[in-house]
């Protein structure tokens, strides 16, 4: 840090400037009269001049702020000021000039005046105040660069030599005591590599980051990219790894060079960053063509998904939305985005239950919505298996009342959202999930209306999903807590999932269960490591991550189908189709879900597991152990 005897009083400046400015005007009578016979006749309006010099400059400086300002940091901002300020002060001069030869003519006492030394006055004070205080500056740096480095200095290669970069090189060239001497840049700029940034030499692009490090003896990396993409901080920091030098991102430049990461100042994370996949597109003309002019119901408006949902529907131009959830707070703020993005689009806001028929056929004769998208359900595993009844009424016994519904009032389309956990179900959520996708396909089959299945894997940065509960343990400092080393699972971001679902309402012709292609199942542990990194900061360095074991009705991986369906592919190049026949259907599926209600109703959840197990395909409900409240996360 730079030293207080270096921070030059106010009042010092100020003394000095008033010996500078007598100074300046001497030098501009001298330099225009040069020093004889003339320049002692022009001596007393010298003085004169000095005099109101000495009034007005330090009254100008002080006004605009020359006073308030420490010099050992001076940039060219303050240049600025300073030239400024002397034009200011000079005009104001000039002024004062002109007033005082008026009153000596008016006296006739009036000796002449060298007007041009007024100009040559205003040049040499701005070079003599300007550079007094940029010579402050130099002073401290130089005492800093006089400072020995500490011998545990360690060697830093700076990734990005953008703005960013840059500050990073000239913080750690003032602030020696931190150890870390700024060795080389790389970056993938052509017109900087081989050039030199404050004395740093732009050594290559990003990928020669393993041999820059080997050649110049780097210690650490500093990845100086704020702004960019998260495979692009990927792709370096897994090069830092290979090279086994230690590395940090930039979230603040303070945090950085002081080396203490503060986590409540993150970089901020695109979801996207964290897919290890590009996202899927939509086929926008197909969506077009069956949402336009339409009147558009979506159950569970307020959710994550419901939500994006009306988002996406509006802008294809329906004729109306009817935003339909339990939750009131989640609906009334929604209306409030779609209303403040869509002004002119008709929306409906309807707090209901879908297990009230009663209510639905009400809404359903109000609105008779064309198209219905059924995003309403209870979602989160561990919760569900505390709440069997509630998991049955949800998503049973609500997926029934919106299909008697659609039926009844000759809804155009219908799609229903459902999950991977449906697959060979270890979850109450799984199973009734499963049982929902079959009232589905059951409904389309036996009327043939163009009903769907869409099927995902996990929502990236849905409400209540781990990524911001991650994202709030890391910003308590951690530690993140996964279950299991080995849990894996498919991702897809909420608007990927949006977009399945309005091509699954566009392609669907009836009875389809639609899966999309989502790749290779992610690791838990992968997918928190890399939002830490991300985030700015180093696992088990800044963030710590436990293993807590796997909890009741989790798989270690999940499953998008089972391996006796037959899977087809679609017009859409990631979207794939899954024909199959369930093992129950018609009267029997009717009987079996009738009795699941009346055992929710009756509270016999150890009924509805055994009879889940034996309607499921590949389920094992039943032999779930009971969950450990304690550890709902």
């Amino acid at each position: 840090m730079i030293g207080e005897k270096i921070y030059l009083r106010n009042r010092f400046i100020f003394l000095a400037d008033l010996v500078l400015i007598t100074a300046s005007v001497a030098l501009s009578f001298a330099m225009r009269l040069e020093l004889g016979s003339v320049f002692l006749y022009y001596f007393p309006q010298m003085v004169w001049m000095i005099a109101l010099s000495l009034v007005i400059k330090p009254l100008v400086f002080y006004q605009l702020g020359l006073y308030r300002r420490l010099w050992a940091y001076a940039s060219t901002q303050e240049l600025r000021l300073i030239v400024g300020a002397n034009v200011v002060a000079s005009a104001v001069v000039a002024g004062a000039i002109f007033g005082l030869t008026t009153l000596q003519s008016a006296l006739d006492i009036y000796p002449g005046f060298p007007r041009s030394s007024i100009l040559i006055d205003g040049l040499v004070s701005i070079l003599l105040v300007g550079g007094f205080r940029f010579s402050l500056r130099m002073i401290a740096e130089s005492r800093l660069a006089g400072k020995p480095r500490s011998h545990a200095a360690r060697r830093v290669l700076i990734v990005g030599a953008g703005s960013a970069g840059t500050l990073v090189v000239r913080e750690l060239q003032k602030n020696p005591q931190l150890g870390l001497i700024p060795a080389a840049f790389l970056d993938d700029d052509p017109a900087k590599i081989k050039h030199k940034l404050y004395g740093v030499p732009v050594e290559g692009r990003l990928v020669d980051l393993a041999h820059v490090v080997e050649d110049k003896d780097i210690d650490e990396v500093i990845i100086a990219l704020p702004s960019a993409p998260g495979n692009v901080v990927r792709r370096v920091s897994d090069a830092c790894r290979t090279a086994g030098v230690t590395f940090r991102t930039m979230p603040g430049i303070y945090e950085l060079i002081g080396g203490q990461v503060n986590v409540s100042r993150l970089r901020e994370v695109q979801i996207t960053d964290l897919l290890r996949r590009k996202p899927t597109q939509t086929d926008s003309d197909k969506t077009g063509l069956t949402l336009a002019g339409k009147s558009v119901l979506i159950t569970g408006a307020g959710g994550s998904i419901g939500l994006e949902l009306c988002r996406q529907v509006a802008r294809w131009g329906p004729s109306e939305i009817i935003l339909l959830g339990h939750g009131e707070n989640s609906i009334f703020e929604a209306i409030l985005e779609l209303q403040a993005n869509f002004p002119s689009l008709p929306m409906f806001p309807v707090i209901a239950d879908i297990r009230d028929s009663n209510r639905m056929y009400a809404i359903f004769e109000k609105f008779r919505p064309q198209v219905v998208f059924h995003a309403a359900a209870h979602k989160h595993v561990i919760l569900m298996e505390a709440n069997v009844g509630e998991a049955v009424t949800n998503n049973i016994l609500g997926t029934r009342n919106v299909l008697d519904m659609a039926i009844s009032f000759d809804v155009e389309r219908l799609v229903m959202i459902s999950t991977d956990k449906a697959v060979r179900p270890t979850s109450v959520m799984g199973a009734t999930k499963r049982i929902a996708e079959m009232l589905v396909v059951d409904t389309a089959n036996r009327t043939g209306k163009p009903f769907s299945v869409v099927r995902f894997g996990n929502v990236l940065g849905s409400r209540g999903s781990i990524v911001p509960i991650f994202q709030q343990q890391i910003k308590k400092g951690g530690p993140i807590t996964i279950t299991h080393p080995e849990m894996r699972r498919f991702f897809m971001t909420i608007p990927e999932a949006v977009h399945l679902v309005l091509q699954a309402a566009a392609m669907g012709e009836g009875s389809e269960v639609f899966i999309l292609n989502m790749g290779e199942q992610i690791r838990i542990v992968d997918l928190a490591e890399d939002l830490i990194r991300l985030s700015g900061l180093e696992p088990g360095r800044d963030v710590e991550i436990t293993f807590t074991g796997v909890r009741p009705g989790e798989k270690l991986s999940e499953e998008l189908w089972e391996v006796r369906s037959d899977i087809l592919r679609t017009d859409h190049p990631e979207i794939l189709r899954m024909m199959r026949d369930e093992p129950i259907n018609g009267l029997p599926l009717t009987q079996a879900v009738g009795e699941l209600i009346y055992l929710a109703r009756e509270g016999d959840s150890a009924a509805i597991l055994h009879l889940l197990d034996k309607l499921v395909p590949g389920a094992t409900v039943s032999s779930t152990p009971p969950p450990d409240l304690i550890s709902v996360v």
